[in-house]
């Protein structure tokens, strides 16, 4: 159909397989984009479809808010203020603290994996921020270490040639992968709000940096 076809409520119903109530009583209520023509409800299928696509990209968010809790992946002892302007030094401190955590039994495989990640690809995402993550056999349950960096590290190799400052480590089994690019993509999305990364940066204690981590 094209986009600018006019749809009548049994064809939005049809779509969304929903009931034509529904469909009307969402028209009534203006919960989803539609005009009168005359006495009798119409719809935009370009409208209905954008109305859709904007709501299951809120619901995909708000899941994956929820389903992941800061709290029991990340605490004040996994967060380190970092002195050192070449990543290698960087993941190395992180690679060390996160290995101190429980959930990791292998120190040596740990670094190992997360430097041969960041050989093939940079785990730098822009706005000053890196997420080194591997998924690992050695590794009993997700665990971050969180790098807040004094000094501009300059050999990320950044799409937006931003040095980094912030660095989260992500260390996750490997029978975790949904939870683990759940992970992922929260601290991706959390970081783009540019008054929580300046709160981080300006952070003097690691107990800080955890409560504006755990704020909602």
């Amino acid at each position: 159909m094209a986009d600018e076809e006019i749809l009548t409520i049994d064809e939005v119903a049809k779509y969304l397989r929903v009931s034509e109530r529904t469909i009307y009583d969402w028209a009534q209520k203006g919960d989803i984009p539609a005009g009168k023509i005359g006495t009798v409800w119409r719809f935009r299928k370009a409208e209905v479809e954008e109305w859709v696509n904007n709501r299951l990209s809120r619901h995909h968010a708000h899941s994956t808010y929820s389903a992941v809790q800061v709290e029991s992946i990340v605490s004040p002892d996994r967060v380190l203020f970092l002195q050192y302007e070449t990543k290698r030094d960087a993941l190395m401190a992180l690679a060390g603290n996160l290995a101190a955590a429980p959930q990791v039994k292998n120190k040596k495989e740990l670094v190992e994996e997360i430097l041969r990640r960041e050989e093939l690809m940079s785990t730098a995402i822009g706005r000053g921020i890196a997420i080194p993550h591997v998924r690992l056999n050695s590794v009993t349950d997700l665990v971050v270490s969180v790098g807040i960096s004094r000094t501009d590290i300059v050999d990320f190799q950044t799409l937006d040639d931003e040095p980094v400052r912030l660095v989260f480590m992500i260390a996750a089994a490997h029978n975790q992968h949904a939870y683990y690019l759940q992970t992922l993509s929260f601290f991706s999305a959390r970081l783009k709000n540019k008054d929580l990364r300046r709160s981080l940066l300006e952070a003097q204690d690691p107990g800080e940096v955890y409560r504006l981590l755990v704020k909602v």
